[in-house]
């Protein structure tokens, strides 16, 4: 796994402190390039609507807070484990990470989730597993594509991986997220992301907090075209498995949900 960075842990020692130091965080962010220019990105993002651009690393912290701070410096410390040519070998996972976190955020804010910085979080980290897998196997994109293209009914994205590599990348994501502390809740909707028609036929309740914030997950990745990002597919097979039950969760029908993906595509980032 990657080790947390030593500004990871700085900042973390920052975060438990009573009163977290803004400007310290800021500091220590603008230390690094990367990072600090992932969070103007995001910052400056349509989702933010902000009349004008902002510049200044602590204007961008100021306004998104501690905890999505840290969770940007652990997916820039996956980046920074790898080699050059599986960088460029996952510029689709990159794009596709940060769009499905935002999406998850407007999608939480739109049904009322109480906590949207956790959907938030699960979007941009329910995959990290997957720069892991290419790091450990070359032939890993194509292993995926297959992956994505047997995703049919009961058949799984991640059994197609099993078969082939004996692990998957929810596995391999739920170990990562677990090493960097995230609550543990989380860890587990990332280790279930595959998993969603067998928790979603569960009518026993049991699964509650876990169903809405894949439901939030599924509906995210469908609306960022994760099928054909990732997996190189024009039909969304896994979705077309769950569509049904994961609208009559959440309350949506199919015509609200369209409107509400149309409305989420025009803010321009997916």
């Amino acid at each position: 796994m990657p080790p947390q960075p030593q500004i990871m842990v700085d900042l973390q020692m920052e975060q438990v402190m009573p009163h977290p130091d803004l400007r310290v965080i800021a500091k220590l962010i603008s230390q690094d390039p990367g990072l600090s220019g992932a969070l103007l990105k995001i910052v400056n993002s349509p989702f933010f609507g902000l009349a004008n651009r902002i510049a200044s690393i602590q204007q961008a912290v100021n306004l998104l807070g501690c905890d999505m701070v840290i969770n940007l410096i652990n997916a820039q410390s996956i980046k920074g484990e790898l080699s050059d040519e599986a960088i460029v070998t996952l510029n689709r996972f990159w794009d596709t990470a940060q769009d499905v976190a935002m999406t998850c955020l407007t999608l939480a804010k739109r049904i009322g989730y109480q906590a949207p910085d956790e959907a938030y979080t699960l979007g941009l980290f329910h995959n990290c597993g997957i720069p892991l897998m290419v790091k450990r196997f070359p032939n890993y994109m194509v292993v995926l594509e297959e992956a994505y293209y047997n995703a049919r009914g009961e058949h799984r994205v991640v059994d197609t991986e099993n078969r082939l590599l004996n692990t998957n990348h929810a596995v391999v994501g739920y170990f990562t997220a677990k090493s960097w502390n995230l609550p543990l809740h989380l860890c587990e909707a990332i280790a279930s992301h595959h998993n969603a028609l067998s928790i979603f036929s569960d009518d026993s309740g049991r699964e509650a907090p876990l169903k809405t914030l894949l439901a939030i997950l599924k509906m995210a990745e469908h609306i960022c075209q994760t099928h054909q990002v990732l997996g190189n597919q024009e039909e969304d097979h896994e979705w077309q498995s769950i569509e049904q039950l994961v609208l009559e969760y959440v309350g949506l029908s199919e015509y609200d949900f369209e409107n509400l993906r149309e409305s989420i595509r025009e803010l321009g980032t997916v």
